[in-house]
């Protein structure tokens, strides 16, 4: 018989969106960020002041803004600004669409047009692909999916 559990949870990377206290408990947070409970959740580990790790969870089944979401983040992330970008979508999930993601680009001060060319970036897409591949072989099923 095959051996049937889940793959460990990859360790922190060069790459990796992290933000809290260094002494704080690590959390792997994989998220989506079309997803209710992750904002709740997003809000409480910041609250908690928790070290925490956000890597993607965006499958386009659950939410077809997903993926693109979470390509925006990361064209963001191009320009310094993953956290705030992350906070803001989290904060006002009934504006997703792209008018409100270039809003929130000039509200942030970023570069609308790079922003739009960053998250049509192949490898902007491959890092989302990516930690979706890591959360399934980890054992995530749904969002968020939280590891210590």
């Amino acid at each position: 018989m095959s051996d049937l559990r889940s793959a460990p949870v990859p360790p922190l990377r060069d790459d990796d969106h992290v933000r809290g206290p260094d002494g704080a408990a690590l959390v792997i947070f994989y998220g989506d960020f079309a997803c209710p409970r992750c904002a709740v959740e997003a809000l409480r580990l910041r609250a908690a002041q928790a070290r925490v790790v956000f890597r993607h969870f965006a499958l386009r089944a659950k939410h077809e803004r997903a993926v693109p979401l979470a390509l925006a983040a990361e064209a963001a992330a191009r320009q310094g600004a993953f956290w705030p970008f992350h906070d803001a979508l989290y904060e006002d999930q009934g504006r997703i669409d792209d008018p409100h993601l270039w809003a929130r680009c000039e509200a942030l001060g970023l570069d609308v047009e790079r922003f739009q060319a960053d998250r049509r970036d192949p490898a902007i897409a491959e890092r989302v692909r990516s930690d979706v591949r890591d959360a399934l072989r980890a054992g995530a099923t749904t969002t968020p999916a939280l590891f210590e």
